[in-house]
């Protein structure tokens, strides 16, 4: 599953927009290319569907390119939840993902903003004197890590802590200012918000691991948001994770209807 460590959460960055309460329904889709050190690794699609105070965001994620020869990626991921008056608050997250011939099927249930209920399947094996176990405290006050980076144009998007729970691990994703970049795509031309990202390991995850560690302790990471008028919110449309084998970096080729 190291992959998933690199792949996943960096999805997770970037995903799809919604629209405000009280509208009719609305449907909106947005890509991302996914490279590793300039080379093309997988691509994903996010469909979101807005109806009244309800929300339903699914994604497809595919390994591309360089990263099919090594081993096959696909990642489906569905949550659904309400409309608020400054976030959205998800009610059903699940994500089902696959390494080659090893699957499995994250799931976690939400209730006003804490984790009631999750599981994975099959369950894993983990050494128990390795691995840092998920507390009943890591599940109370959380995000799903699609629409937890989703912000009405009235919030401020950074700074602030984003307390992540992505059905295993518990992370904060702490972003700071950095001021603004220029980003041009299908269906986006402007500036954008940059902020940068620390990754903090909560709980959820093997101790020693490189990745893990790597990340907690780079400097590097952002996430660029971009406002799209017609829905009145932020999104990403274009991320960079630094990783051990060169840099992440996933980047919206269709934001919004274009």
């Amino acid at each position: 599953m190291a992959m998933k460590a690199v792949i996943y959460p960096g999805l997770a960055l970037a995903m799809a927009l919604a629209s405000p309460a009280g509208a009719d329904e609305v449907r909106h889709r947005t890509d991302y290319t996914i490279a590793l050190a300039g080379l093309p690794v997988a691509k994903a699609s996010f469909s979101t569907v807005v109806d009244s105070r309800r929300y339903t965001i699914s994604g497809d994620i595919r390994s591309a390119g360089l990263a099919d020869l090594i081993t096959t990626i696909t990642a489906k991921t569905t949550v659904n939840g309400t409309l608020q008056t400054n976030r959205l608050q998800a009610q059903d997250f699940v994500l089902d993902y696959t390494s080659g011939k090893r699957s499995r099927l994250y799931t976690a249930t939400f209730r006003d903003g804490n984790v009631v209920s999750n599981s994975i399947r099959p369950e894993p094996k983990r050494d128990p004197k390795a691995w840092v176990p998920v507390l009943a405290r890591d599940l109370r006050s959380v995000l799903d890590p699609i629409s937890g980076l989703i912000f009405p144009t009235k919030v401020r998007v950074c700074p602030r802590t984003l307390p992540i729970f992505d059905g295993e691990s518990r992370m904060d994703l702490v972003l700071s200012q950095k001021g603004q970049r220029p980003f041009s795509t299908r269906g986006f031309k402007g500036e954008t918000l940059v902020c940068g990202v620390r990754y903090v390991p909560k709980s959820g995850y093997k101790k020693g691991r490189k990745d893990i560690d790597y990340l907690r302790n780079s400097k590097a990471m952002e996430i660029w948001f971009a406002k799209a008028d017609a829905v009145g919110v932020y999104a990403p449309v274009y991320v960079k994770i630094p990783t051990q084998y060169g840099m992440l970096t996933i980047s919206a080729v269709r934001f919004g209807d274009g």
